[in-house]
């Protein structure tokens, strides 16, 4: 799957690609570029030739749920994807639509200025089997409450940028991460992260190590899901919209060749930046920057990435989540 149409994109087995504006109807053309929603959405759904079943089922494999007459809702202009919880499905119908990325995500996009904050996804919603369940246990020990939902709640994600080194093994060794983030009222003075570790990783060995803006309070970990959430402290608390910025490294040399790198964003970012850094000796065959409703899921976007000659391969996401945001890496 591809964001701007240069490479190959799977639906049902079969492979096609995405279209070009150039390459839609002119009509269709004019409901992306001037239209409203429902009636870009319903023009694209007649010139694929989709049932509506047969939208929800490709929908569905790419991890969106949505209710059938949702969609006609939509495509009647009787209803408006609700900003920033339906971005997800909105950009899977691009995805199965072949049209441009961000082509529909721009015709509800004033709808982000006009509208508050809306709740953030739960880690039921992005995660398979029973990850989620172990997660809100490690985040409900450090005090998540109400519940994990509403944890981080109080701060916005204005930028993230990782960075994450590998070994000449393949193996994942180093996370590095800088957030920019803005409170939304008077009160927050932490953060929570929750790290997954590659498929081998003894958690028990990993090391979370702060630098700027704040500090390691308390850690859970849950070594049977190779999973650890931690509790990182401010040096107060922040007024409503304080600018906070603050790093921290995660160092794991424990893992098996690391499939990747992926952040599960539970809320909207307007700016996520990650940088795989590579052991010249040992590049990978191939990195791809995708985007996924959740960790089971078809991606909605894929595009192929290049690596520099200093081995460093970089992805950008802007208005990123929720879902999972990240680069997939094949070796040799």
């Amino acid at each position: 799957m591809v964001q701007d149409g240069n490479l190959p994109l799977i639906i049902d087995g079969a492979r096609t690609t995405r279209a070009s504006v150039a390459e839609l109807p002119k009509e269709l053309t004019e409901a992306l570029r001037t239209g409203e929603f429902h009636h870009a959405l319903r023009l694209a759904i007649a010139y694929r030739g989709l049932s509506l079943a047969r939208l929800r089922a490709h929908l569905a494999l790419r991890g969106v749920q949505i209710g059938q007459s949702t969609l006609s809702y939509w495509q009647r202009g009787l209803r408006q994807p609700e900003v920033p919880k339906a971005l997800p499905a909105v950009r899977a119908l691009e995805s199965v639509l072949q049209l441009p990325a961000d082509a529909l995500v721009v015709l509800i996009g004033p709808r982000l200025v006009r509208r508050g904050h809306q709740p953030a996804a739960s880690f039921h919603d992005l995660r398979s089997g029973d990850m989620g369940s172990i997660v809100e246990d490690l985040l409900a020990e450090l005090g998540a409450y109400p519940s994990s939902n509403h944890y981080n709640a109080d701060l916005e994600l204005l930028s993230v940028h990782d960075t994450i080194t590998f070994d000449a093994e393949h193996r994942q060794v180093s996370l590095r991460t800088r957030l920019v983030t803005r409170a939304r009222r008077h009160g927050p003075d932490r953060y929570l992260t929750v790290y997954n570790g590659d498929p081998g990783c003894r958690i028990d060995d990993v090391e979370l190590i702060t630098d700027e803006g704040c500090r390691v309070g308390r850690m859970r970990r849950n070594p049977d899901a190779d999973t650890m959430a931690t509790e990182l402290l401010f040096d107060r608390k922040l007024a409503e919209g304080d600018i906070h910025v603050f790093c921290f490294e995660v160092r794991d040399d424990s893992g098996s060749a690391s499939p990747g790198y992926y952040r599960m964003l539970r809320d909207r970012c307007a700016s996520y930046l990650v940088q795989l850094r590579f052991d010249r000796n040992a590049l990978p065959a191939r990195c791809t920057r995708q985007v996924r409703a959740r960790d089971d899921a078809l991606p909605v976007v894929a595009e192929e990435l290049a690596c520099d000659m200093g081995g460093v391969s970089s992805a950008f996401f802007s208005d990123a989540g929720p879902g999972l945001a990240g680069v997939a890496v094949e070796w040799n």
